[in-house]
């Protein structure tokens, strides 16, 4: 039987139906999220970037889990359930039959807990298939310790002649230092001819995807490896101590590649930045700053020290300090924090501010408009070039719903006002100290509700006597001053 490469026609096989019982987790292992991705996306990402047409899911341990992520990701990736674990050929041959008709091409199978392999490694290892004309190619790699990966057995040519499992193999060949990832290319038509034909004659008793290689030696058929240098790649997560080594290791990668586009990184151990998160040139970085999900920062921005960001759009030439956000948008040269909180739905316009301790949900505050400091803004729309002073309380929330107040442009509210939603402070007005605003304000008015401001004399030393306050309050005084109470205090 001769098959034909077909370049064009990519399918991958993704195998993630494991147990993961060394995670000691409710959560499916290939869940667990390194870089902002769970290992399964990271599988899926590799396999789509290097022009997979279909690609087919082997699930089983914690199937609804793992169905769920998946479709997710792309409802458009085929799964298939593998009731028992029966080894890897099984798993395949499961994945072939899901198919409505057996591929043609060239099949990729790979794994789902291999977060650091990448999609230009599988481009390489098709090409190198492909130009070899082999009808199986192994991803291979040396290691220091190959204890309980399969080796790569030669002859003494150098040819590959088959993969042996660790409990399987002889002394001379556990001596051998050339692993298999479990990542191989295989020619369609033969891999559906092989794995029908496995046996589970082995330690395990399982049917092992590795023994298709002795078949096509046995038949004559070209066999190869795909030597990887970087054996990060080839390392998959058993246990929590791999996903966090693993996790190191790619956020490493992602400051180098950032750093090598621009970005100032000042101290890359402690700046961690996801996989989906991009990052113009001329940023800056300081210790301490996450940048999660599908964080945007613009050019010329510097963010940090100690800036946790999630799903956040930073413009050109904003400044980030000491803020934790998620799901909000600064605009250009706009400047925030320290010690912000930004929630969802926040909107900062260009040019504009959120202070030291400011709480922003759900809100737009316009540009140039600013909130410098000790305030909380739920939502609001704040119109461009408006001042909110310091201490003020947008009480959005009646105990049943919630409700939005309007501040007008170049509107100015004083310190420790309160905004009771729903109401509109017009374009241009004024709020006094203290206030608590409860209707509308009209453009360019001033509004006041603090009442008028009366002193009790006397009241100190007659309702707290024999105080520090009292004796103080005596020795401030000329003695021609010392008087009692002009009127009863209606409290304390």
């Amino acid at each position: 039987m001769t098959t034909k490469s077909h370049p064009e026609l990519v399918t991958a096989i993704v195998l993630a139906a494991g147990a993961g019982t060394r995670m000691k987790s409710a959560r499916a292992k290939v869940l667990h999220e390194i870089a902002g991705r769970s290992m399964i996306e990271h599988a899926l990402v590799a396999v789509s970037g290097a022009g997979v047409r279909t690609t087919v899911a082997v699930v089983g341990h914690d199937r609804d889990q793992v169905a769920e992520a998946i479709t997710a990701y792309d409802p458009a990736v085929i799964q298939v359930v593998q009731e028992q674990q029966n080894g890897t050929g099984h798993a395949v041959h499961i994945a072939l039959e899901s198919l409505d008709s057996p591929p043609e091409g060239t099949v990729i199978v790979t794994y789902g807990d291999v977060p650091l392999l990448s999609a230009q490694t599988l481009s390489e290892l098709l090409v190198d298939h492909r130009v070899a004309g082999r009808v199986v190619t192994i991803l291979t790699a040396e290691v220091d310790d190959p204890t309980g990966y399969g080796r790569i057995v030669r002859d003494a040519d150098g040819a590959v002649t088959a993969i042996r499992e660790h409990k399987d193999a002889s002394d001379e060949e556990l001596a051998v230092r050339e692993i298999n990832s479990g990542i191989l290319v295989v020619e369609a038509a033969f891999l559906t001819h092989a794995v029908a034909r496995l046996e589970s004659g082995n330690a395990q008793g399982e049917l092992y995807l590795t023994d298709i290689v002795g078949k096509a030696v046995a038949e004559g058929r070209p066999v190869g490896a795909h030597v990887l240098e970087d054996v990060w790649q080839t390392e998959g997560v058993n246990d929590r101590g791999q996903l966090a080594r693993l996790g190191r290791e790619l956020n490493r990668r992602l400051t180098d590649h950032w750093m090598s586009e621009g970005v100032t990184i000042v101290d890359p151990a402690t700046t961690w930045i996801d996989s989906a998160v991009t990052i113009a040139a001329d940023v800056t970085l300081l210790p301490g700053t996450q940048l999660l999900g599908a964080t945007v920062i613009g050019g010329g921005s510097v963010i940090g020290p100690d800036t946790t960001l999630r799903n956040v759009e930073v413009g050109a030439g904003a400044t980030v300090i000491r803020t934790h956000g998620s799901d909000a948008v600064i605009g250009d040269r706009a400047t925030v924090g320290p010690f912000s909180y930004l929630r969802p739905g926040t909107e900062l316009g260009a040019d504009g501010k959120i202070g030291a301790f400011v709480e922003v949900k759900n809100s737009t505050i316009g540009d140039g408009a600013k909130v410098p400091h000790l305030s909380y803004v739920g939502d609001a729309d704040i119109g461009e070039g408006a001042n909110i002073g310091a201490g003020t309380i947008f009480a959005n929330y009646d105990g049943v719903n919630k409700h939005r107040s309007t501040i007008g442009r170049h509107a100015k509210t004083s310190s420790n006002n309160t905004f009771v939603a729903p109401v509109t402070v017009g374009d241009g007005a004024f709020t006094g100290a203290g206030s608590t605003i409860r209707g509308d304000v009209p453009p360019g008015a001033l509004a006041v509700s603090a009442g008028t401001q009366r002193n009790i004399e006397g009241w100190v030393a007659a309702k707290r006597p024999a105080t520090a306050s009292a004796d103080a309050a005596r020795d401030a005084r000329p003695e021609s001053a010392q008087t009692e109470p002009t009127e009863e205090p209606t409290g304390d």
